[in-house]
């Protein structure tokens, strides 16, 4: 299989350059995702991004534009009910992902042909995406990059020891926007491409196949990284040759999605490995001495 020949196509360069901007950018923010344990808060963003999506499509604006309203909305009423204690973050999770999902619905089902539009919103059509939703993409891409270089190290003192940031002076209530507003960016800049549903998989599946594999953040940032561009590169190629090639339809956001976890179980397989390869050297540097 030529991992390479698909990408001669102009729509499957425009999709390659998508998926591995998505990749890399989902798997850094996945990684803080991961160690915070909130993979549940990147899956209710996928969902409550749909009605900004359904509102902007019925109103010819830019899909992007809408889920990135309900995005920043979701954020910051998750960031304020989940910190009140009679409320809680599970709770506020689950009335914002069932309150904003069902409105989605209900818009999109007032319209003719809203299968066809639903199954587009939520798998998305990263094989349609042209240069302005490219542009779009990129910029969205460029603004979460850029927040997270600039919190990024606050960000893992609060995974890690919430109690020291605290006493350094950190907002405990700023760090967790800061974190939820990343991962709306990253929900709102692949809507278009994967939609709300399959980007959860972007977001957690590399970063928890890096944590297998690394121990030190930067290292397992790296990793994540590049294994969710890996992922978005070899589902573009092998959805596209088997479609192509064999006449055997595979779906492109899909096809993303069962390689990444294909991936993640060959670092669960390794893990094991490399843990026994690491006490091995300990033993024999502690031996040398």
């Amino acid at each position: 299989m030529n991992l390479f020949q698909p990408f001669a196509v102009p729509y499957m360069q425009r999709a390659l350059v998508e998926v591995l901007v998505l990749g890399a950018l989902a798997g850094a923010v996945g990684v803080l995702v991961v160690l915070r344990r909130l993979a549940f808060v990147g899956d209710a963003l996928t969902h409550t991004v749909f009605p900004g999506v359904v509102i902007a499509h019925l109103l010819g604006r830019s899909l992007l534009a809408g889920a990135l309203a309900f995005g920043v909305l979701t954020a910051v009423l998750l960031t304020t009910l989940g910190s009140h204690r009679r409320v809680g973050n599970d709770a506020a999770l689950a009335i914002l992902l069932t309150s904003f999902f069902s409105l989605g619905v209900v818009l999109i089902s007032r319209t003719r042909g809203f299968t066809a539009d639903l199954t587009v919103f939520l798998f998305g059509r990263v094989l349609a995406v042209d240069r302005s939703d490219l542009y779009q993409t990129l910029a969205v891409a460029a603004v979460a990059a850029l927040t997270l270089a600039v919190v990024h190290k606050e960000l893992v003192l609060r995974a890690f020891d919430p109690e020291a940031a605290a006493a350094m002076g950190y907002r405990a209530g700023v760090l967790d926007l800061a974190l939820n507003l990343l991962i709306a960016l990253v929900v709102v800049a692949a809507v278009e491409a994967v939609g709300t549903v399959l980007v959860i998989a972007l977001i957690v599946v590399p970063a928890a196949a890096a944590r297998l594999l690394a121990d030190r953040v930067g290292a397992m940032t790296a990793l994540a990284c590049l294994l969710g561009a890996a992922g978005g590169w070899l589902g573009l190629a092998v959805s596209y040759q088997v479609s192509v090639d064999h006449d055997l339809r595979l779906a492109a956001g899909a096809t993303i999605v069962v390689v990444l976890v294909g991936l993640f179980l060959l670092a669960a397989a390794a893990a094991p490995l490399r843990r026994r390869l690491g006490r091995g050297r300990v033993a024999a540097e502690g031996g040398a001495r």
